[in-house]
């Protein structure tokens, strides 16, 4: 019957997909003699070392981003969820900060670990497509050596493990479609109920997912499988303690989903979108990922395959005309690239197929100055590599930025600081200072207003005119950093006030802003 389980060998190897290009539901794929290759163990845990390393030995550099400090900040109010994130990120941190306070190379590692994972995850996959050894190894080195997920290995952020969960997600439903294998799907759904703690991005995968099923004859019998509804509930009951809270706050995600739309949705956003996707991982990878998407229509034995090429396509197009960042498809380009490895692996002899593998490695490497943190801050603050990968100038000049606030915070007696983003506030708290830290910026509105009691000054950080909450202001300082990086906080004032104008809990609805 539809839905029914099959064991992954249950029909010969090499049993041809029924006239029409649908395989017929419950028999396998075409497969190599012996069912599924063997994984390449030793070499796939060599490549997927090889980042883990570098990112491990570069955790130290430069310093925390912005938004790491704002996620341990999170962190430590731990919560079902806040106003721009589901909670998963914020516990990673979390742990990261319970086992080794305020160290950074803890909390970089955890990055690395992640990003090692997504190599493990595409050979596993490109290996469940039936690739051998030189398809595995070659779709590992081609993530491996990827910008964005050396950017993101680099920095602990929801990016970084929605990363991970999707291309895990992708995966396993490479695996249950190949093998048509509906048990499986609750263990999906596990996966996605994670993932969906991270990042409610995964639901737009989901649905891509299903659309990608829906239109593939040999596997839209899987949405009529008991299993798969087993797994879209294990999925909704992970998620639901998130969207009960984001119901009771009266769903701030929406409204920064409509505030990221409006902020990138302009046609030179657009413009950009399309020209970072082209170097997600790398120009050569993008040539075989597009090479690889078109197999599913081209082999009969990756018909099963076609869902998540669909799905990906329906997500480019969805990003690309709502305002949506190229990096939201990281975890869905491994199976596109071990669909192109799987390809040149049986198109190719084994030594054409390293020396592609060299050749992706090679190209990717071009942009890993940009992408890690290999040259001196000054050096990369002041170069264009600042202007091809940011993010790494929102990891320079917390110190120099905590050291102009402690000063003024010192000469001024203040009584509190106020700042105008999560990441000012959550460096005040990383690095330390005498007095309380707030900010009406997103997660941080919700742990305020400040008590109105003790009275005295107040030091207002970050904020580029002098709010209307606030009264007798003038400004001392400026923020800036030794490295001369043109970043957020560069310029910004510092500014002493003799309090806000009434109470804090009669101005704090004026103070809170929820913004990307």
């Amino acid at each position: 019957m539809p839905g029914a389980d099959r064991e992954p060998h249950s029909a010969p190897v090499g049993e041809r997909p029924a006239p029409g290009g649908g395989a017929r539901p419950g028999t396998p794929l075409p497969a190599r003699p012996g069912g599924v290759p063997p994984l390449a163990v030793g070499p796939v845990l060599a490549v997927a070392g090889v980042p883990l390393v570098v990112l491990l030995a570069l955790a130290g550099r430069y310093g925390p981003h912005r938004d790491e400090l704002y996620f341990v900040a999170a962190g430590r109010r731990l919560a079902w969820g806040y106003p721009d994130q589901p909670p998963l990120t914020p516990l990673l941190a979390r742990v990261a900060d319970v086992l080794a306070p305020g160290s950074l190379v803890a909390l970089h590692a955890v990055a690395a670990l992640l990003a090692a994972g997504v190599v493990l995850v595409a050979a596993l996959t490109a290996r469940e497509l039936g690739g051998g050894r030189a398809a595995q190894v070659i779709t590992a080195v081609t993530v491996a050596t990827g910008a964005t997920p050396l950017v993101l290995g680099h920095m602990l952020s929801t990016a970084t493990t929605d990363m991970l969960l999707q291309a895990l997600l992708v995966g396993l439903v490479v695996r249950v479609l190949r093998r048509d294998a509906p048990r499986l799907w609750p263990l999906v759904g596990v996966v996605a109920g994670v993932g969906l703690l991270n990042k409610h991005l995964v639901a737009l995968l989901l649905a891509a997912l299903v659309l990608g099923v829906a239109t593939t004859r040999g596997t839209r019998h899987h949405l009529r499988s008991p299993w798969a509804w087993a797994g879209a509930a294990v999925a909704l009951a992970l998620w639901a303690p998130n969207l009960a809270w984001q119901a009771a706050h009266g769903w701030p995600q929406r409204a920064l989903a409509a505030d990221i739309q409006e902020e990138f949705g302009t046609a030179g956003e657009r413009g950009l979108f399309v020209a970072l996707l082209l170097v997600l991982l790398s120009p050569a990878a993008t040539v075989l990922v597009g090479w690889g998407a078109t197999r599913p229509w081209r082999d009969p034995g990756l018909v099963r395959a076609r869902p998540v090429v669909v799905a990906a396509a329906a997500l480019v197009v969805l990003y690309a005309t709502t305002g949506g960042k190229a990096y939201y498809l990281v975890g869905v380009v491994p199976a596109l690239v071990a669909l192109g490895a799987v390809g040149l692996e049986a198109r190719w002899p084994a030594r054409r197929v390293r020396r592609a593998g060299v050749v992706l490695a090679a190209v990717a490497a071009v942009a890993w100055p940009a992408a890690l943190p290999l040259l001196p801050a000054g050096v990369y603050g002041t170069s264009v590599l600042h202007d091809v990968v940011e993010e790494g100038g929102q990891m320079i000049g917390w110190p120099e930025v905590v050291a102009t606030v402690r000063e003024v915070v010192d000469d001024s007696g203040a009584v509190l600081v106020v700042t105008a983003n999560y990441g000012e506030a959550g460096a005040l708290e990383w690095y330390g200072i005498d007095v309380p830290v707030h900010s009406g910026h997103n997660g941080y509105a919700a742990w305020g207003p400040p008590p109105d009691a003790p009275a005295g000054p107040v030091v207002l950080v970050g904020f580029r005119e002098v709010p209307a909450w606030a009264r007798g202001c003038r400004t001392v300082a400026t923020l800036d950093n030794a490295a001369g990086v043109d970043n957020e906080e560069r310029g910004r004032p510092v500014a002493v006030c003799s309090g806000p104008a009434g109470t804090w809990a009669e101005v704090w609805p004026r103070v809170r802003r929820l913004a990307a």
